[in-house]
């Protein structure tokens, strides 16, 4: 039995619905999904108009109109994508060297966790707030190069204190977990 091609059209349209779901994946990413070449990847958002990976994080940077109560925006580690107060929250990591051992280029834990903790107390709605509990686990290593994503939610609200969960991945591979219990201040 002869392999069976999809059309242009029918990529085109499955490329929109990947994008749609989740709009900060690389042409390389979206290359492994669709089993279609890198360039033809690129050849494609060309034609429909749809802007490479750092133009589509900015705009989604710039849709979120983040306002934080809890951190300055210079305190977050990586950059915040998405964030509803009191809800949840999206932020990325482009690692480089410097966050590394020389030797291994494993991401120093300690780089993961500033994430994940960042990303927690950005997510509460509170002035002051810091980290009381935090039970966290190191799924499998991360190394230089690779762009790491924290997906945090407010799981339980307690009045003077909350318990917010992250997740942190490379591509679709688990690296870190937390669950952060957050003291509120004042």
């Amino acid at each position: 039995m002869p392999k069976r091609y999809r059309s242009k059209e029918q990529r085109h349209e499955e490329l929109q619905q990947l994008l749609t779901d989740q709009p900060l994946l690389t042409d390389e990413e979206i290359s492994s999904r669709l089993k279609a070449s890198v360039a033809t990847i690129r050849l494609d958002r060309l034609q429909l108009a749809i802007p490479e990976w750092r133009e589509r994080v900015r705009q989604s940077i710039d849709k979120a109109n983040i306002s934080l109560r809890s951190l300055n925006a210079s305190e977050v580690v990586g950059e915040l994508l998405d964030l509803q107060l009191g809800r949840g929250g999206i932020s990325i990591l482009e690692s480089n060297e410097e966050m590394a051992f020389a030797r291994t280029k494993i991401i120093r834990s300690h780089q993961i966790y500033a994430m994940a903790e960042s990303l927690a107390l950005a997510i509460i709605d509170a002035e002051v707030a810091l980290v009381g509990v935090a039970n966290i686990k190191y799924r499998s290593p991360a190394t230089a190069g690779e762009r790491l994503v924290a997906r945090g939610e407010l799981i339980e609200d307690r009045g003077s204190s909350k318990i917010v969960h992250v997740k942190v991945s490379v591509q679709q591979r688990e690296v870190f977990r937390g669950k952060f219990l957050l003291e509120l201040i004042r």
